[in-house]
């Protein structure tokens, strides 16, 4: 007879019970370790990737001693060192074949990589970073870039990615912004689901990280303490992991560093179970942060040794320690009823990925890999001129026409890694390996800019110029390796490395100025913008970046990024006030103004459009209602073009303070010259919601309006509505989007192609 847990007839879920029941505790045990190979040392390579934490790994078990009974977790057989691809694979298949040989019930583990700027590999594409997700406002083209990265994954033997950064941002001093996708939980929670979407369609596990209130720390500062109150928890910085959990189908959660109110995430039985298990129903893993299992003992404080720290995690609802097994050691039994509890998820999650099958892992290596296809450089390079934004432009100098003598200044205008974001494998691991090629083909600006315009002359004499475009911005890297990234936050907003000198000597050159940022935040632009002829923000747009900031320079890319967060006028008095309520904004009795020089939502074109008068189905509605807005948007310029149609709520009084604005739906509107297309919008009543002072979400009775608008501060029309009956208190199974849906009215005869795109913000 055939034991159950080998039966691949019966739900995962039935063959990991049986399973579990026939284990030792030690064996329990080791499926909740990891190890994290050629990182056993001080020395060793996890202090390239993880330097002030790595110390850790010289106390952590290794793979021999745990061989015995079965492993967990494998860390980052690729992201670690420099890998061949072919080689990697054929590597990680050889280090399974050891693992399932070395258990009594023929386990593998679960092999994990980062996967934030695509696969965090040698030889991999390089993608946008998370920022520039957001500028797109393109869930549908996120949900393909994530289903290619993790469709090349798992075809090298990896079951789980590290991604995505579903952190708010609150201040973009914290260096991480550039790996959240940006100020609003809104887009936040849809672009951020659309990339859980399309990494799971893979068969890739998504890990939603950091959960939750690591973008709200003290000053900006990586792991400091998050000053939140449990309204702003539960407005801003939770719906976007609710939304992933729910509708994104996210198989794992990884906790925050930080505290909340003295209570760190790795230790938050309310936070991990209550909340995202018991209410959110969250069914998956629950995976520490590298070491962070080990910072309740050694930073937070509030373990008394390994085995206390252990215990605190296990109890709260940790899973798996990961990157290596300090705390969680087969040597040291851990509490049975928790530690079956956690075990449970980790083998219900490895029947699923079909690793308690005989033949479950079916990668044997060996063969040639392409981590770097043209489909995928395709598509990198469509997230990257999607992304890139274009701020100013009064003077109309771009787009750049003919052969224009350019003065190109800035040393990032000659820097690959201005394109690149920290977790990207040639800023996160290449760097200490300088002899390395890149592994994929990174052009620079200057290098894109020549083959883009071959008839400009370049000049080094700002003087002698026609126009002058002055590349500033940011160096990503791990923990003061940049100016941005893990662990390099920054003071104030002012650009880094003096680059500010760049932008005096274009301003003193006499010829127009074209600022071109590229950044992983954004940065205080008010002391030359007003002086600039144009302005174009991209946050590092990976591999293809080059080529598409210079296509939105020449014009062959219609430019259609719209601002994930807002842009500085000053350097200081952050954060900058959107989802602020009216006293957050400038006015009395402050006399610091922190409006910002670009909003939330802003970004231009080269075209112009107007927008119709909208329709509403319905102007009065129930709190449990809907109401569907239309609205005819038209390109009445002379080019293509992209309008970006957002849809903002305000709510004119509430039980507390509320933002005075923030965003329900969105929709891209791609048009021809002369075309014109209907923009359809379901509201419900549900994304009215907010927490008030009791705890409780509520949908209130009472006026509202809805914003439709070209930025969060750029309104062409307001639809007064109107809430009728009893406040209904909403939970978990609330409606959480604005549906939308774009559909091609009437064509230019000259631009017959038609565009008919439905679309789901």
């Amino acid at each position: 007879m055939v034991e159950p847990w080998r039966d691949t007839t019966l739900p995962a879920h039935v063959r990991a019970a049986d399973l579990l029941a026939r284990m030792t505790d030690e064996e329990k045990t080791a499926q909740l370790s990891s190890v994290w190979i050629g990182a056993q040392s001080e020395g060793g390579a996890a202090a390239d990737v993880a330097p002030g934490q790595h110390v850790y790994a010289a106390r952590s078990a290794a793979l021999d001693a745990l061989l015995p009974y079965g492993l967990g977790q494998l860390t980052r057989p690729f992201g670690t060192v420099p890998v061949d691809p072919a080689q990697g694979a054929a590597r990680l298949a050889e280090l399974q074949r050891t693992i399932r040989g070395g258990n009594r019930f023929g386990l593998p583990a679960i092999a994990h990589e980062e996967c934030l700027t695509g696969f965090t590999a040698w030889q991999a594409t390089v993608f946008p970073t998370p920022l520039a997700w957001g500028a797109t406002f393109d869930p549908a083209l996120i949900t393909e870039m994530a289903r290619a990265i993790g469709t090349s994954m798992r075809a090298v033997g990896v079951h789980q990615g590290l991604a995505p950064v579903l952190d708010v941002v609150r201040d973009p001093r914290w260096g991480r912004t550039e790996e959240a996708i940006g100020e609003d939980p809104y887009l936040v929670g849809t672009i951020g689901t659309a990339y859980v979407r399309g990494l799971e369609a893979a068969g890739i596990v998504a890990t939603l990280k950091h959960f939750a209130g690591y973008s709200a720390s003290r000053a900006a500062r990586n792991h400091a303490p998050a000053s939140l109150g449990p309204r702003e928890l539960a407005d801003v910085i939770l719906p976007p992991f609710e939304m992933a959990v729910r509708d994104g189908g996210a198989r794992s959660v990884m906790p925050a560093y930080n505290d909340v109110d003295g209570l760190p995430a790795h230790a938050h039985p309310e936070l991990l179970t209550h909340l995202l298990r018991e209410q959110w129903e969250f069914t998956g893993t629950v995976v520490s942060d590298y070491y962070g299992v080990s910072l309740l003992e050694e930073a937070h404080r509030i373990a008394d040794g390994e085995s206390g720290a252990a215990r605190l995690a296990l109890a709260a609802g940790v899973d798996v320690e990961l990157p290596a097994a300090r705390c969680f050691s087969p040597a040291d039994p851990l509490p049975g009823h928790l530690l079956d509890r956690a075990v449970l998820r980790v083998l219900t999650q490895k029947g699923e990925l079909g690793l308690l099958d005989p033949d479950g892992e079916t990668v044997v290596g060996g063969v040639p890999v392409d981590l770097n296809p043209p489909h995928m450089r395709e598509l990198a390079q469509k997230v990257a001129e999607e992304s890139v934004v274009l701020l100013a432009n009064d003077s109309g100098v771009l787009p750049l026409r003919g052969g224009p003598r350019i003065a190109l200044l800035g040393p990032l205008a000659h820097d690959q890694a201005a394109m690149l974001g920290c977790y990207s494998f040639p800023r996160h691991v290449g760097v200490h390996h300088p002899d390395l090629p890149t592994g994929v083909e990174v052009p620079t600006l200057a290098q894109a800019l020549r083959s883009e315009l071959p008839g400009a002359v370049f000049v080094a004499d700002p003087a002698a110029a026609e126009v002058c475009v002055a590349v500033v911005g940011d160096r990503s890297g791990l923990f003061g390796r940049g100016s941005s990234g893990e662990g390099c936050d920054a003071e104030d907003l002012q650009l880094p490395y003096g680059q500010g000198e760049v932008l005096d000597t274009a301003m003193e050159s006499g010829a127009p100025v074209v600022i071109v940022v590229l950044s992983g935040r954004p940065y205080a632009l008010g002391r030359w913008a007003d002086r600039a002829a144009a302005v174009v923000q991209a946050f590092f747009p990976g591999q293809e970046g080059g080529p598409a900031v210079a296509g939105v320079l020449s014009g062959r890319v219609a430019p259609s990024g719209r601002l994930p967060l807002g842009v500085p006028r000053g350097p200081g008095g952050q954060p900058a006030p959107y989802l602020a309520p009216p006293l957050g904004r400038h006015g009395f009795p402050s006399t610091v103004d922190p409006t910002p020089l670009y909003p939330f939502g802003y970004g231009l074109s080269y075209t112009t459009f107007t927008w119709g008068t909208p329709e509403c189905d319905a102007y009065e509605l129930p709190t449990d209602g809907e109401t569907t807005l239309r609205l005819t948007v038209r390109n009445t310029g002379e080019l293509p073009g992209t309008e970006v149609v957002q849809l903002y709520l305000h709510d004119p009084v509430g039980t507390v303070a509320r933002p005075e604005v923030r965003l329900v739906g969105y929709a891209r509107v791609p048009l021809d010259a002369g075309a014109s297309a209907e923009v359809t919008a379901t509201f419900p009543a549900d994304l009215a919601a907010y927490t008030g002072a009791d705890g409780r979400r509520v949908v209130e009775p009472g006026a509202l309006e809805l914003r439709l608008a070209a930025s969060s501060e750029h309104v062409h029309h307001a639809v007064p509505l109107t809430l009728t009956g009893p406040a209904r208190t909403v939970g978990h199974q609330r409606r959480m989007r604005c549906e939308t849906h774009v559909e091609q009215l009437t064509q230019d005869p000259a631009h017959p192609q038609p565009f008919t795109s439905p679309s789901t913000s």
